[in-house]
């Protein structure tokens, strides 16, 4: 989320229902004539093959069933590492 956005979500959250009313009104109206595209879908046999060396040769359910049993405490240091810079 970019740091304009916080802000104008700061800026909404003091805003009196009627005044919100008038921004969404707004926003709908700018938003009409936008065409907005979405993501095209991927199949999910486009990603076979793709975690074999990440897996370490592994069956993908043996390495999620160790996983959850903590198999690797490496990975979760890594994700809790990961969320603390968002």
């Amino acid at each position: 989320m970019s740091g304009e956005l916080i802000e104008v979500m700061r800026l909404v959250d003091a805003l009196t229902p009627d005044e919100e009313l008038h921004l969404i009104s707004h926003l709908v109206e700018k938003l009409r004539g936008c065409e907005i595209t979405r993501k095209p879908r991927r199949k999910a046999t486009e990603f076979i093959g793709i975690a074999p060396n990440h897996l370490g040769g592994m069956d993908a359910q043996e390495y999620i069933t160790r996983m959850r049993r903590g198999e690797f405490p490496e990975l979760e240091i890594e994700e809790m590492e990961s969320r603390k810079l968002e």
